[in-house]
Parts: C-alpha cells; sequence; structure tokens
C-alpha cells in the first residue's frame, strides 16, 4: 500500500518534468505554469475527499 501511495504522489511532479518548462501554450486563457498549479490544488482537493471517504478511521459511529 505505501508503494501506491509514492507513486501516487510522484505523478505530479514527474508529469511537471515534461511539459512545465513551456512559456507559450495558454489554457483557458492562463500560462500553463499557472494551470497546472490550480489543476493539482483542485486535484488534491478531490484526493483528499476520496480519501477521507475510504478511510474507516473516520467513519462515524452510529446509535
Amino acid at each position: 500500500m505505501k508503494k501506491i501511495i509514492y507513486v501516487i504522489s510522484a505523478i505530479p511532479a514527474l508529469g511537471s518534468l515534461v511539459v512545465i518548462n513551456r512559456i507559450e501554450p495558454y489554457v483557458l486563457g492562463m500560462p500553463f505554469v499557472l494551470f497546472w498549479a490550480i489543476l493539482w490544488v483542485c486535484l488534491t482537493s478531490v484526493f483528499l475527499i476520496i480519501a477521507n471517504k475510504l478511510d474507516p478511521a473516520t467513519e462515524e459511529e452510529e446509535d
């Protein structure tokens, strides 16, 4: 399980090495670097919500 976590956490860093050094492409009117940062902030939020839902330690106890 730890290996999967390490691989998933390395995806943004590895993906950015390939495309982040470009100035010219604009995505949704933003420079690519800004778009990339905003994208990963949003995706990180989604991943944390999913992790919270799947984590058995965060389940509420029923009375």
